[in-house]
């Protein structure tokens, strides 16, 4: 038998807990956006000294689990003194902050390589023709690099979104209590693990399918070309009438 007033009160105690998710979400997205732009320019560099070092970056990131990134961060970072002497220890000092900080770093080495195919499917003669015609590095990139990168790594960036949206669970571990966090404090006090985990899985359902569509309507703007083929499905068949 369902029991719906407890699905109800843990739907809302989860509920709750969402903004620590969405904290968390939006925090370490907009910082390893930022970051990987960083990681990605030294990536494409045609010296090697800027280069390897972010293929390192990329290679150990991408390379070992997100759970083990995360305990080193929260657990081993705060065992040297210069850490704790220094400005960082302000930010890793607090479960959050760690849980932010990994969670930006892992995903920053994933975008990284996204905004990397993006650019690589920029078409070399349009960047010749915009130089000669006189264009500037700067408008150049706003013009045409730009444009053209993002358009193309949208659809592996939604993946990569999704991916994060579902690790912030993985912060519960370092005693944030997020969603999954608070979930697993109903289940210790009431032991009734299927119902909680699937009010949980529900909420996160939900986010992520709101992420994707978000990102869907973002691609579906950048792209002319989208919106023509949306504009004939319509009118082709009315035109035939």
């Amino acid at each position: 038998m369902i029991d719906l007033a407890f699905l109800g009160d843990t739907l809302l105690k989860l509920l709750a807990a969402l903004p620590t998710t969405l904290g968390l979400f939006f925090s370490s997205l907009a910082l390893g956006l930022l970051l990987s732009c960083a990681v990605v320019s030294l990536r494409v560099s045609r010296w090697w000294f800027l280069s390897y070092p972010a293929r390192g970056y990329i290679l150990l990131f991408r390379g070992t689990p997100l759970l083990i990134q995360m305990f080193l961060i929260y657990y081993g970072l705060g065992q040297f003194p210069a850490v704790r002497e220094s400005f960082a220890w302000t930010v890793l000092k607090s479960p959050y902050g760690c849980a932010v900080i990994s969670l930006a770093l892992c995903t920053a080495g994933y975008t990284a390589e996204i905004i990397r195919g993006g650019l690589l499917a920029v078409p070399p003669g349009q960047v010749e023709a915009a130089r000669a015609m006189g264009m500037s590095p700067w408008t150049l990139l706003y013009r045409i690099i730009a444009p053209i990168t993002l358009r193309q790594a949208l659809p592996a960036y939604s993946t990569e979104a999704v991916l994060l949206v579902k690790s912030t669970a993985l912060a519960s571990l370092v005693t944030v209590w997020d969603v999954t966090g608070v979930a697993q404090q109903i289940i210790q006090r009431s032991y009734r693990t299927m119902e909680v985990f699937m009010c949980a899985a529900l909420i996160y359902l939900v986010l992520n399918f709101l992420v994707v569509r978000g990102l869907a309507w973002l691609e579906y703007r950048l792209n002319p070309h989208l919106r023509d083929r949306a504009e004939g499905d319509v009118i082709g068949p009315l035109s035939q009438a």
